[in-house]
């Protein structure tokens, strides 16, 4: 009965930390409200240069909770586990470990996102291309650039030019 609680117990840790896998989003990699892309090619990579005129430039905050079970979610759950199996005796060691991975697991997955912050924002730039058409870019750096300047797009990267 004993071997039952602990395989019932390492079964309930394993549906509870994979459970964070699956994803409600219906579309899971859009970086804005606007599902439509703004070019006619779609998501697909360019492999061409294009010129413009930057026409705004925004700070966006990425978001960080698209991978909900990363490598501190992980050592947190194994490593509460490990200081909870060290309390009490019989189904008492059996709850513990199982409330300590839990509990581990949400503090390192705090201590992950909060460590992540830091280089969450990112820079959205709208540019006016040459054929008057729009595109937007997401990027985490655009140096001394600005809006009105004359840039170039390179495999959806944009620089000034």
């Amino acid at each position: 009965m004993k071997t039952f609680h602990k395989v019932l117990a390492i079964a309930g840790m394993s549906v509870i930390l994979l459970g964070g896998c699956a994803s409600t989003n219906p579309y899971p990699d859009t970086r804005s409200s606007n599902p439509y892309p703004d070019n006619q090619y779609g998501n697909a990579p360019r492999y061409s240069s294009a010129y413009g005129v930057v026409d705004s430039i925004n700070t966006v905050r990425t978001d960080s909770n698209g991978s909900p079970i990363g490598i501190g979610t992980v050592i947190g759950g194994v490593v509460g586990g490990v200081l909870g199996n060290q309390v009490g005796g019989g189904r008492g060691r059996t709850a513990a470990t199982a409330a300590g991975a839990v509990g581990g697991a949400i503090v390192g997955h705090q201590i992950e996102k909060n460590r992540n912050a830091a280089n969450s924002d990112a820079f959205q730039i709208r540019v006016r291309l040459d054929n008057g058409a729009y595109e937007t870019f997401t990027q985490n750096d655009i140096g001394d650039m600005r809006v009105g300047d004359r840039v170039r797009i390179d495999n959806n990267h944009v620089t000034r030019y």
